[in-house]
């Protein structure tokens, strides 16, 4: 009787485990989607935006030349950088690296190093695990 009772609550405590496992990998892949489309969400912003600003059809002409504008801030030309590597268009690749300069971060003067280093990196074939979830809605 005593084993029964025991084998019991091990197959009890093995289903509570199972169970928070799988809640918390529910927990964490919808995480990872409610983040890639918070993402896709940003980047068709910042394309949608662009694209009125200078009536170009294409999103990632028109967050180029937006980049290219230096009447536009140099917060908002960062974040354009940002949705360019997010996009994983290579035609922004040289746009970029005309930017990017291996000097320490200065907002104040110039686009954000960081992005600029992330954004290349993603061009260059740099893995984006949450674009399929939202690239094919631009």
């Amino acid at each position: 009787m005593k084993k029964n009772k025991t084998k019991n609550l091990f197959e009890e405590h093995q289903r509570k485990i199972l169970f928070i496992t799988l809640a918390l990998f529910g927990a964490l892949i919808l995480s990872f989607v409610v983040t890639s489309i918070s993402i896709g969400k940003d980047v068709k912003q910042k394309c949608l935006q662009a694209q009125k600003q200078y009536n170009i059809t294409t999103c990632s002409e028109a967050l180029i030349v937006h980049l290219e504008d230096s009447k536009n801030s140099l917060k908002e030309r960062s974040q354009t950088v940002w949705a360019l590597g997010q996009l994983g268009d290579k035609k922004a690749l040289p746009v970029l690296k005309k930017h990017y300069d291996a000097s320490e971060c200065d907002h104040q003067n110039k686009l954000c190093r960081y992005e600029l280093k992330k954004a290349i990196k993603l061009l260059e074939g740099g893995l984006n695990i949450t674009a399929f979830i939202w690239r094919h809605s631009l």
